[in-house]
Order: structure tokens, then C-alpha cells, then sequence
């Protein structure tokens, strides 16, 4: 299976081992809202998780794709809270069939700030538990 599709399946049941095993060690997460890439597959596996647990609704649908060599453009479409999301995942892949970097763009502005918070929550509330 190649690594778009195991992104397909983990994006609608997301798989915290499975996730784990399809990043690769020097991954890096580049958000919407964070200034610098958070590098390294803890960090990166911790956004990946948070961002599911705030986007994965009934809602959220992949609309456009295009694949190329070893990267792909992934867009996507979601609703929370009221607010029509529309993004892109833009994931590269090393040799190894293992992501080695995955960027998130949103609009509108207004998806951006409730991104952004419902993050904050989710991420300091892995933090929590994670203790």
C-alpha cells in the first residue's frame, strides 16, 4: 500500500501506532500558526494526533488530490463550530515510504484563529496526560 493511501486510511481512523510507523524519525510538522517547523517524529506525531482529534468529524472530506513522485497535495474541506474550513496537506515522503515532511495551510482567516485554539486545547491536553 502506498503512503497516500495509508495517510487515506489513518485520516478517517486514525491509528496512533500506525501513524507512528509511517513517519519517519526527522519528520517535520509545518502548521498554520506556528512560526517554525516542529521537527522530529514525537512532535510531529503529537500535531498530527491533536490536529485529527479537532478536524476528524463527520465533516471532514479530502476534495482534490494530486500526487507527484513522492509528494502529494491533499485538499480538504471541513465544519466546526459553524466555520466552513478549506485546507491543504501538502506531504513528502522519503525513500523509505515514510512521511518526512507534512505542511498544513486553512483559510478562511476566521478557520485559522478556531484552528488555533481548538490546537491549543488539544495539544496542551496531550501534554497533560502525557505526565
Amino acid at each position: 500500500m502506498n503512503v497516500i493511501d495509508q495517510w487515506h486510511r489513518l485520516a478517517t481512523d486514525m491509528d496512533k501506532d500506525a501513524l507512528w510507523n509511517l513517519l519517519a524519525e526527522d519528520a517535520a510538522f509545518h502548521s498554520p500558526v506556528v512560526h517554525t517547523p516542529q521537527a522530529g517524529r514525537p512532535l510531529v506525531h503529537g500535531y498530527l494526533m491533536a490536529a485529527s482529534a479537532v478536524l476528524g468529524n463527520e465533516s471532514f472530506r479530502y476534495v482534490r488530490e494530486v500526487v507527484s513522485g513522492n509528494n502529494a497535495v491533499l485538499e480538504f474541506t471541513a465544519d466546526i463550530d459553524g466555520i466552513s474550513i478549506n485546507g491543504v496537506d501538502m506531504i513528502h515522503w522519503n525513500a523509505e515510504n515514510k512521511i518526512d515532511d507534512f505542511k498544513v495551510m486553512i483559510r478562511p482567516l476566521k478557520a485559522i484563529n478556531l484552528i488555533h485554539q481548538k490546537m491549543a486545547e488539544m495539544l496542551a491536553a496531550q501534554q497533560t496526560a502525557s505526565r
